[in-house]
């Protein structure tokens, strides 16, 4: 069991080691430092209890959305929409957070569960079409993703703007105080909610009858059919707990961080759930490490710019090498001459056109 753990393991802990290491290359070629420049990036996520709290923030909503790709991965769904999803999940609790009066833990309760409900319902829109039309969730899921980009981004600088802002900033009025998600020293609670979803997300896919529906579905679709398992039942549900998950994600970060909805805030959360995804390789406890790595990239940015004059774009660099690398894994088991054996293959789409 803990061999297994470790090989499983290692092809992502390796794509890291060489990302960091080309990244490096990248900075000593550009005249910088590397080793002062990842010093600075360690001590701006975890320096002091401001970092690490940073840190935490940055990674809460990337749990969420890491979950919600790779929870429809289990299906065999390539659920890109989760960007949309948590966009209008976020826009939905910010709403509900300064418009709705309730007492403190229930007004909580109340705008985490309105944001989750609403990422559900347009999570659950691309499943129907692929059920009942065959269109494939790729294609629809990026669509819905400029709808929901611009519909928010619309609401925010119109119907729903801060009247108290000048009228130049897009944004929603500030959550009321019996909304916010509270932080207990350098945890915010939505982390701690996050770790929660983990778990009940991993019993649900390999401690239930509907998880193994879930995983026989995203494996092979006409077995499961054959099986008498419902295909389109699974696929539509499976896309609505995935968009659940991305809404969460997004009134997570409404409530705990930013405290209202203002487009800038929350772009590329829900893409960076497909890095997660497959860093994690779809594992939902996986998930927490590889969101805590990239938070914690996320939050050093700052400090490596001003300690080291490193160009932001560097991290989006050493990412993007991450995810290549996770996803073309022969490369990093060529490199170490590791051999596949018995190790579960990531299936992310089941193809056109199934149903």
């Amino acid at each position: 069991m803990v061999r297994r753990v470790l090989r499983a393991t290692l092809v992502p802990v390796l794509a890291v080691v060489v990302a960091l290491l080309i990244g490096a290359a990248l900075l000593h070629f550009s005249g910088l430092d590397p080793w002062k420049a990842y010093k600075a990036l360690f001590e701006g996520a975890f320096g002091n209890l401001r970092a690490w709290k940073r840190t935490f923030e940055k990674a809460t909503p990337l749990i969420f959305s890491g979950l919600a790709v790779a929870f429809a991965f289990r299906a065999g769904l390539f659920n890109i929409g989760a960007q949309g999803q948590l966009l209008l999940g976020s826009i939905t609790a910010a709403v509900v957070g300064y418009m709705v009066e309730l007492p403190p833990g229930l007004h909580v309760a109340v705008a985490l569960l309105a944001g989750g409900l609403v990422g559900a319902l347009y999570g659950a829109f691309p499943g129907v079409l692929k059920v009942y039309t065959g269109a494939h969730e790729v294609i629809t899921t990026i669509m819905l993703n400029y709808i929901a980009i611009n519909l928010t981004d619309y609401l925010a600088d119109g119907p729903l703007k801060d009247p108290s802002g000048g009228g130049v900033v897009a944004r929603t009025p500030r959550i009321l105080e019996s909304a916010a998600l509270p932080t207990w020293g350098a945890v915010p609670s939505g982390f701690l909610l996050a770790i929660l979803l983990a778990a009940v997300t991993y019993w649900l896919l390999w401690r239930t009858t509907y998880g193994f529906e879930i995983r026989t579905v995203g494996q092979n679709p006409n077995a499961a059919r054959y099986a008498g398992m419902r295909v389109a039942r699974v696929v539509g549900s499976t896309m609505l707990l995935s968009g659940l998950f991305a809404g969460l994600g997004g009134a997570v970060e409404t409530l705990g961080v930013v405290g209202r909805f203002q487009p800038g805030f929350h772009a590329g959360l829900g893409f960076e759930g497909i890095t997660i995804a497959l860093l994690a390789k779809n594992n939902p406890f996986a998930i927490i490490p590889a969101s805590l790595l990239v938070g914690a990239m996320k939050a050093g940015t700052s400090r490596m710019q001003f300690v080291a004059d490193v160009p932001k774009e560097i991290i989006e660099v050493i990412l993007a090498l991450m995810l290549l690398l996770v996803a073309a894994d022969h490369v990093i088991r060529a490199l170490v001459g590791l051999r596949e054996k018995g190790e579960e293959r990531l299936v992310l789409t089941t193809g056109w056109g199934s149903h």
